[in-house]
């Protein structure tokens, strides 16, 4: 274990503090995802276990459950999925699948279609649709905080 210096710069001490905050923020998260998904993700922030291990418990690389926890967690951190959370009654149903599987779990617009039985276009419009009222909402927040 290590131990906590005093000689440990400022700059250190608030990389550690932002690292431990995001943490949170994915455990707090998790629980968004369904399926392997989320038994991956708290398997690797609650447990601790290394990439390696999941990989012989999945049948999968390394490198495929890196590349998995590194998108699961790009899509619990980016934010996008929470604001659609946060303003669903402007979305409906189908729009919050195709939000979810797009933002959170990151499936390409090609896989969310065949996923959700729709059209490759109607799931590009969809997502323009989405994104436009993402950003009109992000500048409204901005414009009252400004």
């Amino acid at each position: 274990m290590k131990r906590i210096h005093s000689n440990l710069s400022q700059k250190t001490l608030d990389a550690r503090a932002s690292y431990r905050d995001r943490i949170d923020l994915l455990r707090s998260r998790a629980s968004l995802l369904t399926g392997r998904d989320k038994v991956l993700m708290t398997m690797y922030l609650e447990n601790g276990n290394s990439f390696r291990q999941l990989a012989r418990l999945a049948g999968v690389s390394e490198t495929n459950i890196a590349r998995r926890i590194r998108k699961l967690t790009r899509g619990l951190t980016d934010g996008k999925y929470i604001t659609c959370i946060r303003n669903r009654e402007r979305f409906t149903g189908i729009e919050m699948s195709i939000a979810k599987d797009y933002f959170l779990t990151g499936l390409s617009m090609k896989k969310t279609a065949s996923k959700r039985r729709l059209s490759y276009y109607c799931v590009r419009e969809t997502l323009k649709k989405i994104q436009l009222t993402i950003d009109i909402i992000k500048t409204i927040r901005n414009s009252k905080a400004g």
